[in-house]
């Protein structure tokens, strides 16, 4: 039996950190919009779940980027304002490394260049100044005091719920099998329904190669672990009152660290007593193959703060495992694809686009409706790897 054509005027394939977003400012601007999600609203198979994400400002060097994050965070804010839900805690952030070296280097710059204030310390005086940290004595730190920390599954229902106020349809558990596009519009099978549209954003996620076959071979779905530790330690010892939840005024900033040649990172709890910690452990795994995190994973996080966060070193409260999508420049895709102009695409955010989901989803509205866009997104241009 032929089944009826669903009229849209955009469609976005992903509701996720980036699609929930674009949903939400096609819709806040008149348009008629579905967002169609294969799993739920929010899931945690992607790139999006879990509680917290980092956005430091420091590790924007390129001015274009540097201003996106701007927008970005001005659109969080935006999104706290309208849904009256808190998304944005100002935690402060610290690059952590050797010195000269990244990411304390670059972190320097960053600041320097686009003239936010900063300070420069060793690892002895950042353990006085925040003790819960345990960095080597001879580290240098930047400390960056507008660094925070996004309440990352919260800001998903808080884009869909913000556009489904304005007006938008999100259907979750509804899988896309087929889409094309032509100088008329395009066509999306889905296995309940079909739809038709002026145009198409997709914003797939690990998915992002399977649903555009340019992106095959631009963009690689990679599984990543991350642990949250507990309080430990005495309730008087070094720092565990600042991640035991007590006081919110003590929380410990979010930070980036490179130690004895291994990139870690660690994200203060916001609404969970403790830390989440994760390091630089990207293993190509096609999406639907990520695993469940296991011991292996969980114990060279455990050894890194037991060493460097003692006061949050305690027994595991959460382990998670989703993927980081990356490009071979470890910079974003954000176009329109050629043939026809009518299907926008984001994919490949390199494990720091989350941050970036408002004005991301801002950038896939104007290329949906207007083709263009007055933001420069020039250097994440699709065509770069031709």
């Amino acid at each position: 039996m032929r089944r009826s054509v669903e009229r849209h005027e955009v469609i976005v394939v992903g509701v996720g950190g980036v699609g929930s977003a674009a949903t939400y400012h096609l819709a806040r601007r008149g348009a008629d919009v579905v967002g169609i999600e294969r799993f739920d609203v929010p899931h945690a198979k992607g790139s999006s779940h879990g509680r917290t994400r980092l956005a430091q400002r420091a590790l924007d060097l390129d001015p274009a980027t540097a201003t996106l994050a701007d927008r970005a965070r001005d659109l969080w804010r935006d999104l706290e304002a309208t849904t009256g839900r808190d998304l944005v805690t100002e935690t402060g952030s610290l690059a952590v490394g050797p010195t000269g070296e990244d990411p304390v280097a670059s972190a320097r710059r960053a600041c320097e260049r686009h003239g936010l204030a900063f300070e420069a310390m060793t690892g002895g005086d950042c353990a006085d100044r925040f003790p819960v940290y345990d960095f080597p004595a001879e580290c240098e730190v930047v400390y960056q005091p507008e660094g925070a920390v996004l309440a990352a599954e919260r800001g998903v229902v808080a884009h869909v719920a913000a556009a489904i106020d304005a007006g938008a349809t999100v259907r979750a558990r509804e899988r896309v099998c087929d889409w094309s596009a032509s100088e008329s519009g395009v066509r999306v099978e889905t296995d309940r329904d079909v739809y038709a549209a002026e145009s198409l954003v997709v914003a797939a996620g690990g998915w992002a190669a399977e649903a555009v076959d340019a992106l095959s071979g631009v963009v690689e779905p990679q599984r990543h672990a991350t642990a949250w530790f507990g309080p430990s330690g005495s309730p008087d010892g070094p720092g565990r009152a600042a991640v035991a939840g007590l006081d919110p005024a003590e929380r410990p900033p979010a930070f980036v660290a490179t130690v004895d040649g291994e990139d870690y990172y660690g994200v203060p709890g916001i609404d969970l007593p403790g830390l989440k910690v994760g390091r630089g452990d990207f293993r190509p795994t096609a999406p639907d193959d990520v695993v469940e995190p296991t011991q292996a994973d969980e114990r060279p996080l455990r050894a890194f703060a037991e060493s460097h966060v003692p006061g949050a070193a305690g027994a595991p409260l959460r382990l998670t495992t989703g993927m980081v999508t990356t490009t071979p420049d470890m910079q974003f895709v954000l176009d329109t694809l050629p043939d026809t102009g009518r299907v926008a695409v984001a994919a490949g955010l390199s494990g720091r686009g989350y941050k970036f989901a408002p004005v991301i989803g801002e950038v896939l509205a104007d290329l949906a409706l207007d083709g263009a866009t007055d933001h420069d997104c020039s250097a994440y241009a699709l065509s770069r790897f031709e």
